[in-house]
Order: structure tokens, then sequence, then C-alpha cells
């Protein structure tokens, strides 16, 4: 360190003053990567109501459809990545914010976080907290949404594509979360941790992101968990959901 940026230092020291020191920066990323840590991305949090009523829906609908009463997702296993069929984060929050019927059940649909055209990350709910957004696996799993209505506009998409897999990145180094137990929606059947006690409901999935899609964004998730120090473990284990 230069005599003059020691000068600086030390008065801003004794001044109480935060001082950007040359090179700390980058430092501090390399830290982070040599210790497999991805600095959390921006997230803008634009909370929809999730209340005690529907905290105590989704701890019913959890006991109907996973055999135990909780609205707490601990642990989680899964991210699903989703889109939301629509062409404005403004509907996308309003639908999850109504906590509306679906499928004859309450609670509403919801996702923990939702990434808009411009690439903003908006959380709408506490990772702690189940969200309804795929059958069968909200019990340990994660939501994604992606403002829009295909897949291929999401992966055609830069901006929107590098905060998506800011985020799923950070959330894999957070919780431990292979690269393989990040699915598109139309891929939960396949999953091992897939598991709903309605009969009539274990085939039910959607048809966002399908296989082929979520292929090549998974191709693009690890070259850049790699390049973040992010284990991204082996490949996947589908199962057969016989369906």
């Amino acid at each position: 360190m230069s005599r003059a940026i020691a000068a600086v230092v030390v008065a801003a020291t004794l001044l109480a003053i935060p001082v950007a020191v040359p090179g700390a920066a980058s430092a501090a990323r390399t830290l982070r990567a040599e210790r497999g840590e991805v600095a959390r991305p921006r997230i803008v949090w634009r909370p929809i109501p999730f209340g005690a009523r529907r905290r105590r829906q989704m701890g019913a609908y959890s006991r109907r459809h996973y055999g135990a009463w909780s609205w707490r997702l601990t642990d989680p296993q899964v991210i699903v990545e989703h889109y939301t069929d629509g062409s404005t984060f403004a509907g996308a929050w309003a639908t999850f914010a109504a906590n509306g019927v679906h499928l004859g059940e309450l609670p509403g649909v919801c996702a923990h976080f939702v990434i808009d055209t411009d690439g903003t990350i908006y959380q709408l709910v506490s990772i702690h907290v189940r969200c309804r957004h795929a059958i069968g696996m909200n019990w340990t799993a994660i939501g994604i949404e992606h403002v829009g209505t295909s897949d291929g506009q999401i992966l055609s998409n830069p901006a929107m594509m590098s905060a998506s897999l800011h985020l799923t990145i950070w959330l894999m180094a957070r919780y431990g979360i292979q690269a393989r137990n990040v699915i598109g929606h139309a891929e939960t059947l396949m999953s091992p941790f897939h598991h709903e006690a309605y009969p009539s409901w274990r085939c039910l999935t959607h048809a966002d992101w399908q296989h082929a899609d979520m292929q090549s964004y998974r191709r693009r998730l690890r070259v850049a968990a790699r390049r973040h120090h992010v284990p991204v473990g082996p490949p996947p284990a589908w199962v057969d959901p016989h369906c």
C-alpha cells in the first residue's frame, strides 16, 4: 500500500469514515470464490400478503398433499423454474397476492421470486415459507418465476438469463442444491423429490420450461456455477412417473 493510500486509510479510521481501498473489492470476490460462496444478487423485496390465515391454509394443504401439517419450508432440495405466462411483473404480483382458489383449494398460487424482463429480481415470499407453485414439490422447492410467455423468450433475453443464473447459483450455494435438482415446472414428475398424496393429482404438471429448454438452461447454469466455484453435482437422476 502506498504512503498516500495509507494516509487516507488512517485518516478515515480516525474519523470513522468508511473508505474503499483499491483492489479490496476484487480481493473479497476472490476470497468468496475460493470458499465456494456467491455474492447475493440485488433483490427487491415486494411481499405479497401471507399472514396467519394464508399460513394456516398452506399448513392444511401440506397435510392433505404431503402428509404433515406445515407452512414452513425447511432445508429446500429443489429449485423450480417457471414463466408467468404474462407480460408484466405487476400482473404476476397481483395474481399471487390475490390468494384465489386454485384447483378447488386454498391457498392460492405463488412463487418466492419473480424476475422481470429487465432482469430485476423481486422477492415476494420468504424462502422459509412454502409457496404453492408446483404440484408435488412445494414441500421442498423454491419457486422462481420469469415474466414471459415461453421458455425461448427467457432464454433469448440476456438480462433475464443473467439475473436468473445469478439468483439460482446463489440459492444453490446457500442451500447446497445440486444443478440436477434445478428443474423446469414441466419436469417435476421426473424428479425423485416429487410427492403427491392425491392419486388424481399425481400426473398433473404444467408446460412451462420443457425438458429440452431446461437442458439448455442447465448447461449455462453449470458453466456459471463452475466459474463461481459452486459444486454442480452429478448428472440428473430422473424417475419414471408412470404417467
